[in-house]
């Protein structure tokens, strides 16, 4: 008993798992589409130039330390002159009678080249911005233009998963009509033995054999038809995916309508296309505060340790600091400046404006999306009414062809009334799910992970 009890378990462990995997294919598909689909590859590299980005505006603010070493040979040119000569010789030689020596020489007039002439100057420079807004405003400007690419991934994203969704329905939509047409293919064989008996029983003419045999070639024909509208679904699946495009694709059973609680009265905060456009108007404050402060004063030290002199000589007097403050102040620059301020003003209308045209689009788009999903709602109803009637007629007509009662037009008419039904029952089945798969689009109701 207990053997028998552990063997249930786990058999019934083993379906659970199967149908729980049956279910989640699709969650699957869309997890891979995230990590593989290359255009989101492509916008995470933007990302990633983003951020380094930001990372280099982050290093203004740090001090600059840079190695500088220059070397110089020089001749002719200009000249300063020191008359040496005239100053000190009338000294010597009144020094040279007082003692009686020639311990005094004469000394020649110099002129001493401005060009220093084998000559090294070696430094170290360190810079560092005391007060200077646009490097703050540089930073917050690269830090709002990550934050966009980030949003701008977020589109990608759930577009993507949109077209997965949809590309996947529209797979499982086209399987579903194939087995509708193989299972008209079976009756119109089946019509076409009856026809060959009855005709073997002269019950019934060659026109009335001739037409079920065109009937099973026109069948086979569809089958044809919708399997390769499959293989195209198939294709542009695996093309989101970013796999092969003749991976097969694992399907999951559908057999109701989505769940009809729906929040239709969503928020659009939620729409990364709004966020965008509120980043977008951040960009802008932060270019017109860039703007405006061409006319702030900039303030910068620096501060030099090295060594120069001639003949590459080093000793104790070659060494020195130079240490010091620049400031650069923008007076006049020919109304330059509050031209590119009125440029930004102008910029930050149009943006405004656009905010307003996207926010009523969009409010445009979730209305219809749930218009639409009410309407496939109703088509899917009136489509499986429609199915039921015509699989009775189908029923019924089929039983009076063979007591002879009806006609064979009359059996294929029932015959097409059932398959149409069948395929508009097939049709609309899935389009509420592509209609509730645009609802999530349209609310950004869909989770991301």
């Amino acid at each position: 008993m207990n053997r028998f009890l552990r063997i249930s378990i786990f058999a019934f462990l083993l379906l659970f798992h199967r149908k729980v995997d049956a279910q989640n294919h699709l969650e699957k598909y869309i997890t891979q589409g995230l990590a593989s689909n290359e255009s989101i590859k492509k916008q995470q590299f933007i990302l990633e130039k983003n951020l380094y980005a930001l990372q280099e505006a982050k290093a203004l603010f740090l001090p600059a330390v840079n190695l500088n070493t220059t070397y110089t040979l020089a001749g002719g040119g200009r000249t300063v002159d020191f008359p040496v000569g005239d100053l000190l010789n009338p000294v010597y030689g009144t020094l040279n009678k007082m003692t009686g020596t020639n311990d005094f020489p004469s000394l020649q007039n110099q002129s001493i080249l401005l060009n220093p002439n084998n000559f090294y100057d070696l430094k170290v420079r360190t810079t560092y911005p005391i007060i200077n807004a646009e490097i703050a405003l540089n930073k917050k400007l690269k830090s709002q233009q990550y934050d966009l690419q980030k949003i701008e991934i977020d589109v990608f994203k759930r577009e993507l998963v949109k077209d997965i969704k949809v590309a996947y329905y529209q797979y499982l939509q086209a399987t579903e009509a194939i087995k509708i047409y193989e299972n008209a293919l079976v009756l119109v064989n089946e019509n076409e033995r009856v026809n060959n008996s009855l005709f073997n029983n002269q019950k019934v003419n060659r026109t009335a054999l001739s037409r079920s045999n065109n009937e099973v070639l026109k069948m086979t024909s569809q089958i044809k038809n919708a399997k390769q509208k499959q293989n195209n679904a198939k294709a542009y699946l695996n093309f989101l995916l970013n796999r092969p495009l003749d991976t097969e694709v694992l399907v999951d059973k559908i057999e109701a309508i989505p769940i009809q609680n729906l929040n239709v009265e969503a928020s659009l905060t939620n729409r990364e296309e709004l966020q965008k456009l509120n980043t977008a108007k951040a960009i802008y404050e932060s270019l017109l505060s860039l703007a405006k402060s061409a006319k702030m004063p900039k303030l910068n030290s620096f501060l030099d340790l090295g060594s120069q002199g001639f003949n590459f000589k080093v000793n104790n007097k070659t060494p020195y600091y130079f240490l010091g403050l620049s400031l650069e102040w923008n007076i006049f620059s020919g109304d330059k400046n509050k031209a590119k301020v009125s440029q930004a003003l102008a910029d930050g209308k149009a943006l405004e404006a656009q905010t307003n045209y996207v926010e009523q689009q969009l409010a445009l788009q979730v209305k219809l999306a749930i218009n639409a999903f009410s309407m496939a709602i109703t088509n899917y109803q009136t489509a499986l009414s429609q199915a039921k009637t015509s699989e009775d007629n189908y029923r019924d007509m089929l039983r009076l062809y063979k007591e002879g009662t009806v006609l064979l037009i009359e059996l294929l008419d029932a015959q097409n009334q059932l398959i149409s039904a069948q395929l508009q029952t097939n049709i609309s089945l899935f389009d509420t799910w592509i209609k509730q798969t645009e609802i999530e689009r349209a609310n950004a109701s869909f989770t991301i992970k």
